[in-house]
């Protein structure tokens, strides 16, 4: 018995099966619909079909079942790690950006299983939490691949459910330092827009759909840059929630794509008035603090990590003629 079936209407004759699938289906990547093609899962008009097949309308498509992967489990690699504290329970990394937390979706196992935050600590600490699965051991909380910052990681299971029961009961302060486009209208502000998927683009979210999920970040301008590439605010950003993007699609929705954020709207160039041009590589965007309690001792905990040094170089050029001690 298929899971589902689907009809096609004529507005969408011309149509690539696996563009019709990802548009009607919630929740489905385009990498989830192309297994589920992969796997022979999808029938249309009683056969298999190809992702790239263009409906002519009218067909009725079969969805037989769930994309079947193998089971995956994360494995001990050896990557530097910068340990900010450790303990019996828990330890505190400031993860470099450009290196994801745990193993996403992907077409092999090396893929998906490799170079994430997970395998260095693995490496380094051997036993973890178990609470959040052999793929995420030890994993609380995330960041994003280009954010950089501060991540706690459980030790185990006991330190793992009460440092969550912290986080789900916004007991946890986080603290986050971010360049954005343009100047704010005001110094300092709240944003509550809900936050989900966006319908098309899978891979961003959007504050445009109803029906989201609550989603606060409070932001305080800590200075105005008016530079030779433009105008540009320095912020210090807490969120008492913790969505996926959240302060990148929140700063977006205003108008102030975080700097080096291409997902979200922000120049893969930054032009200057006289000549030149100046990129990111990474999002400007670094969880600076995390205070909680501990989960054993109950003692209050508080952690800092300065800015990378290609964020502090960053300012440099924008601001080349202001001290350095005043620039951040």
């Amino acid at each position: 018995m298929p899971t589902s079936t689907l009809i096609v209407s004529p507005e969408h004759t011309g149509r690539r099966l696996d563009q019709f699938l990802v548009s009607q289906l919630p929740d489905a990547s385009r990498a989830r619909v192309q297994a589920l093609i992969a796997q022979q899962k999808i029938v249309v008009d009683g056969n298999p079909a190809k992702a790239s097949l263009r409906l002519r309308g009218n067909e009725q498509i079969e969805i037989l079942g769930q994309v079947e992967r193998p089971p995956l489990r994360a494995v001990p690699e050896e990557i530097h790690l910068d340990i900010v504290y450790e303990d019996d329970d828990l330890a505190i990394i400031n993860k470099p950006a450009g290196m994801m937390v745990h193993a996403g979706a992907g077409t092999t196992e090396d893929a998906r299983n490799r170079g994430t935050l997970v395998n260095a600590l693995l490496h380094h600490f051997g036993n973890l939490s178990n609470v959040g699965g052999e793929l995420r051991p030890g994993i609380v909380h995330r960041l994003d691949k280009e954010t950089s910052g501060l991540i706690v990681v459980a030790k185990n299971d006991v330190a793992h459910r009460a440092l969550a029961a912290q986080f789900s009961g916004r007991r946890v302060k986080k603290k986050y330092i971010a360049l954005v486009h343009g100047w704010l209208k005001h110094d300092r502000g709240t944003i509550t827009a809900a936050i989900q998927r966006d319908a098309v683009r899978r891979t961003r979210m959007t504050t445009r759909r109803s029906g989201g999920r609550e989603a606060i970040t409070f932001y305080e301008v800590q200075r105005p840059i008016d530079s030779l590439y433009g105008k540009f605010s320095l912020l210090r950003v807490q969120i008492a929630t913790g969505r996926t993007h959240q302060i990148r699609v929140h700063m977006a929705s205003l108008g102030h794509p975080v700097v080096g954020d291409t997902l979200y709207g922000a120049p893969r160039e930054i032009r200057g008035q006289k000549s030149g041009t100046l990129t990111l590589s990474r999002n400007f965007l670094h969880a600076g603090e995390i205070q909680f309690a501990h989960p054993r001792s109950r003692e209050d905990l508080k952690f800092s990590a300065p800015l990378p040094d290609e964020l502090t170089h960053f300012v440099q050029q924008l601001e080349p003629s202001l001290p350095p001690a005043k620039r951040l």
